[in-house]
């Protein structure tokens, strides 16, 4: 069954492997399933190998009703894998392991209609370490209606170069407050806060927004001619991994396809990441009631 989605996630699809259990994830799929549980036509163009890991993964996609038609087999390239570490406190290190078929996804003409045909492409940095998957990546930018551009820096899987292109084909960006230093360090920016790095940015890239999240601390928010920024929701944190990705799969559908305000927008948003980061794997099962709750008790 072909779907005609409204946001198209290009990359990464993996198992991230805990020291006691392993779960499906890659942020460009985490992304598109909180998009997809939010009741989005949301699709993903990625690769899987042709063996159990692979094969567990589609059978979860199809349990979701989640569309597949994206997502390639690579009979050579085993299914991505990512080892996991948390500290006390929560936060995620990552090992991720290459070659693997994620890092050989085709251009074709089902990647260039289904992003064609998307109001929003969204992509990350990690998926260009392969100059297949990157060379793809390009072709499918330049095809596409709105670029959303995930930053999401994994060393050593980017370079100047690569970021510099990747910002520059972008009309949206999603940064967290360590990467927007890096890039303006980059750039040799020469303002001092960040919420004024983010707008040299934004208009030194001629970008229409940016979103620069700042962990427990909360965000804020360029669109156009708008600035909003929220404070964050406090929650005893179970783990970070996935917060980021619901964090900005609420904000893109909220802004670019429901039309919400962006300070509403961004509220929803905070409130989303912050519920994931108190339940344990990027993936967990949210409830509208849960997301209002927290919205109130961040208000009071």
């Amino acid at each position: 069954m072909k779907s005609n989605p409204d946001i198209v996630c290009f990359g990464e699809i993996l198992w991230d492997i805990f020291p006691n259990k392993k779960v499906i994830g890659g942020a460009p799929l985490n992304v598109a399933l909180r998009l997809h549980g939010q009741g989005h036509a949301v699709g993903i163009i990625s690769r899987l190998g042709d063996d159990d890991n692979g094969k567990k993964v589609l059978e979860y996609l199809k349990r979701e009703s989640f569309p597949i038609e994206g997502i390639q087999i690579d009979d050579g390239l085993q299914t991505g894998e990512v080892l996991v570490s948390l500290n006390d406190q929560g936060s995620a290190t990552y090992s991720i392991t290459q070659p693997v078929a994620w890092d050989a996804i085709e251009y074709n003409s089902v990647t260039e209609e289904l992003v064609k045909n998307a109001k929003v492409f969204l992509f990350g940095s990690l998926a260009c370490r392969n100059n297949t998957s990157r060379e793809s990546l390009f072709k499918l930018i330049d095809t596409s209606n709105f670029s959303v551009f995930d930053v999401n820096l994994r060393p050593p899987f980017y370079s100047e170069e690569l970021l510099i292109l990747l910002l520059e084909k972008s009309n949206f960006v999603k940064v967290n407050d360590e990467e927007l230093e890096e890039i303006a360090n980059m750039f040799q920016c020469p303002m001092v806060g960040l919420e004024e790095k983010a707008s040299w940015l934004m208009h030194k890239m001629n970008l229409s927004g940016i979103c620069v999240t700042k962990g427990e601390k909360g965000a804020f928010l360029f669109l156009e001619n708008e600035f909003c920024e929220h404070k964050g929701v406090k929650v005893s944190v179970e783990d970070t991994v996935g917060a980021g990705d619901s964090f900005l799969a609420t904000l893109v559908g909220e802004i670019f396809i429901n039309k919400t305000h962006p300070s509403v927008a961004l509220e929803r948003a905070c409130a989303v990441g912050a519920l994931v980061a108190s339940k344990a794997g990027a993936n967990c099962k949210l409830s509208e009631s849960e997301v209002q709750s927290l919205i109130r008790t961040s208000k009071s």
